[in-house]
């Protein structure tokens, strides 16, 4: 007789050992017919999961939303040098936590890798940017690296995020976010700690000056400290949320 602990076993197999809860909820019917039997039926495999990983056994988790088998050796995190896979895993993060809060999230990189095996289109919850607005500043703003939407009523941007990985790229990045000035968003930008001073100096003049308190910069490891310990609450993510500048 198989359970659910055998199909999700089988369904992280399919994706070569790791996949997203999302995606162990749209396959595990495949190996449990009546996985979604009961009305709560997402809450009783997530607490499958949780109970098999709290005795350690047959998986782990190693994302916010990302399970594994308890043998699947993790990829080596990307480092600084490597700008454009450091590029897509904080693109990944972004979008993981913005999910994790319960935004609709979003990014227009959808085929780049975020980490073990794991695509950014797999973690994004919506395919393209809503018409929140005019069509010519959703032109612009479908460009942004991260979005996070509200999911009740009419949907608007609520929080934006630009990685910067080339401070030449600072520029083209503020731009695209101040087509959102006249809405709550909050603006992000996400780069190493070296680009933070460039950053401000940029933001100190115009035609940035004016509107200068609606931008945030978060430096590349506080973010990773953020992911990597969010499976705790402790006090990055309250630094994380924190005004910086």
């Amino acid at each position: 007789m198989v359970t659910k602990v055998d199909a999700i076993k089988r369904v992280l197999k399919e994706f070569g050992g790791v996949a997203t809860l999302d995606q162990i909820y749209e396959n595990i019917e495949k190996y449990y017919p009546s996985a979604k039997a009961s009305k709560y039926w997402k809450a009783g495999i997530r607490g499958v999961v949780n109970r098999e990983i709290g005795k350690e056994k047959n998986f782990k988790r190693i994302g916010l939303g990302i399970y594994a088998l308890k043998e699947y050796k993790e990829e080596p995190k990307p480092t600084v040098k490597d700008k454009k896979r450091m590029h897509s895993y904080i693109e990944g993060i972004c979008l993981e936590i913005g999910k994790f809060k319960n935004f609709d999230v979003y990014t227009p990189d959808k085929n780049a890798l975020f980490k073990d095996k794991i695509k950014l289109i797999d973690i994004a919850t919506i395919n393209c940017v809503p018409n929140f607005t005019y069509r010519e500043i959703v032109d612009i703003v479908k460009r942004i690296d991260v979005i996070w939407f509200n999911k009740k009523g009419f949907q608007f941007p609520q929080r934006v995020f630009e990685i910067v990985d080339a401070i030449g790229t600072l520029s083209e990045a503020l731009n695209r976010i101040i087509q959102l000035l006249p809405f709550n968003t909050e603006f992000v930008v996400v780069g190493p700690e070296k680009y933070r001073e460039k950053f401000i100096n940029k933001i100190e003049k115009e035609p940035y000056l004016r509107f200068k308190e609606r931008f945030d910069y978060k430096d590349y490891n506080l973010v990773l400290k953020l992911y990597e310990s969010s499976y705790k609450y402790n006090k990055v993510e309250k630094e994380f949320f924190k005004r910086s500048i």
